[in-house]
């Protein structure tokens, strides 16, 4: 089965955070970097729009509450937080959170063993 230019460019990202190759916290410009560098054909500003395109789509799909698996790596999702009483920590004063929807994501089995090393 072929991978696509997308699992190719997390599979290639991935990589690069095993082998301790990316010394700076990760942001959209530096995923947008990694994806030139490992994809020749692509050039910087294609690699910004692919970035931008699989960010803006996993929004999206946020948004009407479906949840995103990126096997290997983790999966989002939207949960229910339900309304509870928590407190001002400047006055110490209880204040009344109302209830409200999250997003949430939880780490695959191979990114939660590779941070825990």
């Amino acid at each position: 089965m072929e991978l696509t230019h997308f699992e190719q460019a997390l599979v290639a990202l991935n990589v690069s955070l095993q082998q301790g190759n990316i010394p700076f916290d990760m942001n959209r410009s530096h995923l947008a970097g990694e994806l030139a560098a490992k994809f020749s054909h692509l050039t910087q500003q294609d690699a910004e729009e692919t970035v931008t395109v699989i960010l803006e789509a996993m929004g999206k799909a946020l948004t009407v509450k479906q949840r995103i698996e990126i096997r290997g790596f983790g999966s989002f999702s939207i949960i229910h937080r339900g309304p509870r009483i928590g407190r001002n920590p400047r006055t110490g004063e209880s204040v009344s959170i109302p209830e409200r929807l999250v997003a949430h994501f939880k780490p695959g089995k191979s990114l939660r063993e590779g941070v825990d090393v």
